[in-house]
């Protein structure tokens, strides 16, 4: 018999090896994901896309800003 395999536990060899392949397939599937979030994260830093995304930054920030200045012009 083999080792940590009890068939008195109710779960046929044909079932544990499905849930065998099926952990394996979500395995690969949560490394793939994991891999093109690093890709995602490696490409937003560099630096013609850390430039854009800095410029960005500093136009939404003026954008807020003016908007909270006219919002204070408006309730004095």
């Amino acid at each position: 018999m083999r080792e940590g395999w009890n068939p008195a536990a109710g779960a046929s060899f044909d079932h544990r090896c499905e849930e065998i392949r099926e952990a394996s397939r979500l395995e690969r599937s949560v490394a793939d994901t994991l891999r093109v979030i690093a890709a995602a994260c490696a490409e937003r830093e560099a630096p013609p896309i850390h430039a854009a995304r800095q410029h960005l930054r500093e136009i939404y920030g003026a954008a807020r800003l003016r908007k909270q200045r006219e919002q204070v012009r408006r309730s004095a």
